[in-house]
């Protein structure tokens, strides 16, 4: 018997979501919508992917990954379960649940850039039909979703909570992490209204292990935020930590291994050469953002995001003075940087410290090349450009270079060899932890 307090398009899209008959619409297929791509196909759900990058879309359907982590077989398999990857946008009507995967970056200004959203839920919304779920995952500041969407969908005509249903959902990929995945990371989930929360349950709960309701979008924004402004804080301050003991000649990377040996009330973060990533580096301003429309000034996050962006600075001051000490200048110096993504062992670039290290090093007159096993040709980028190939680590190539600066640690590298060919390395990462003639730590 029909539940009169429902309206009839959320138990039809509830039940079509519990017993697995649903479409799921992915719209953005990069290292959040693939991912969530391949774990709705594992669950037993047709997905239609969604991407305006053609190229990507051809290698999905030829069962090609275009992600290193992310092998090729499980492309293959989402085939075989149905999976299918467009540019058109008008076909935006066949699922029953569109999520929206897109960047959301900052503009030259470090406000928030919502272009990416907008533009693509622009393009959705003229074939958007009633019954459907929209969640968007983007990380974004608290009220986007209501202020936002949930117009965009009411000039259509639709009643949300009725007709349609919204929900903001965020994303929590942790690119290369072994021990998390899609399916085993808890998703937050909020509603505009309980009918949308109702359905977004209903979307996540048969592909993810464990759903976290929250009472409303805004808050399930915020929550995404607080997530990545904690670990931006906690970097900012373990990179100001690394400069007071730098000074005192004393290792951080000892005292933080030390440290962690608390069994309570103390959280290991280490020190680098800067923020990166699409989360961390951009999320906190965001909020600040938000939080000027409410007369809220946020010191503590802007201290700390001064704090990091000025540790590649930082870094190249310790360059300077190491090949000072050898009688020698940074103009004209040949520099090999390890590691130009922005974490070890992925391929991703975006926001990666390593290259602003470059432009740097660069700009001062530096001789600089590259070695990532990860990044064999440096990528089209919209504000870098290199052009340049991964060079091959071997002893002679090694000792060519009057500085080996240690920006990303890969596992790949065989940092025996390193050691004992370079005539000088700067490690940003700690790798190296007992002095040695040739090491110095920045």
């Amino acid at each position: 018997m029909r539940d009169e307090s429902k309206p009839a398009t959320l138990e039809q899209l509830t039940s079509r979501l519990r017993d697995r008959t649903a479409v799921i619409g992915i719209v953005g297929l990069g290292y959040v919508g693939l991912p969530l791509t391949l774990r709705y196909a594992e669950a037993g759900f047709r997905v239609l992917g969604i991407d305006i990058d053609g190229a990507k879309v051809d290698r999905l359907n030829r069962g090609e990954s275009y992600i290193k982590h992310i092998d090729g077989a499980a492309i293959a398999r989402a085939r075989e379960h149905g999976f299918e990857a467009t540019t058109d946008f008008t076909r935006a009507g066949e699922p029953d649940a569109l999520v929206i995967c897109v960047p959301t970056p900052l503009n030259a200004y470090r406000e928030p850039d919502l272009s990416f959203v907008l533009d693509t839920a622009d393009a959705l919304l003229p074939f958007m039909r009633a019954g459907q779920v929209l969640s968007l995952e983007s990380t974004t500041y608290p009220g986007t979703t209501d202020e936002e969407l949930k117009p965009r969908l009411e000039s259509r005509g639709f009643t949300v909570g009725r007709d349609v249903f919204l929900v903001f959902s965020p994303e929590r990929e942790d690119p290369g992490n072994p021990d998390f995945h899609t399916r085993t990371i808890p998703k937050v989930c909020g509603g505009v209204t309980p009918a949308c929360l109702e359905a977004g349950l209903a979307l996540y709960g048969p592909a993810i292990d464990r759903v976290v309701p929250v009472s409303s979008t805004r808050a399930a924004e915020l929550t995404k935020l607080l997530e990545n402004i904690h670990r931006a804080v906690n970097i900012g301050l373990v990179n100001e930590m690394k400069v007071i003991a730098d000074r005192m000649d004393i290792d951080i990377h000892e005292v933080i291994r030390a440290a962690a040996t608390k069994p309570f009330g103390f959280t290991p973060y280490y020190p680098g050469p800067g923020l990166g990533g699409h989360c961390i580096p951009i999320d906190p301003f965001y909020l600040t953002w938000k939080a000027r429309e409410f007369g809220l000034h946020t010191r503590f996050i802007e201290l700390a995001g001064e704090i990091n962006s000025d540790m590649p600075h930082w870094v190249i001051g310790k360059v300077t003075d190491a090949l000072n000490l050898r009688g020698r200048s940074v103009m004209g110096s040949r520099v090999l940087v390890l590691g130009i993504a922005y974490k070890k062992d992925v391929e991703d670039m975006r926001e990666s410290p390593s290259v602003e290290l470059m432009e740097i090093l660069r700009d001062k007159g530096a001789l600089v090349d590259y070695a990532d096993p990860h990044v064999p040709v440096f990528p089209r980028m919209r504000e870098h450009r290199f052009d340049l190939k991964s060079v091959e680590l071997d002893a002679p190539t090694i000792a060519s270079y009057d500085v080996v600066l240690l920006a990303t640690a890969h596992s790949a590298f065989d940092y025996d060899l390193i050691r004992q060919y370079a005539k000088l390395i700067v490690d940003t990462r700690g790798v190296y932890l007992t002095p040695l003639p040739n090491v110095v730590k920045a």
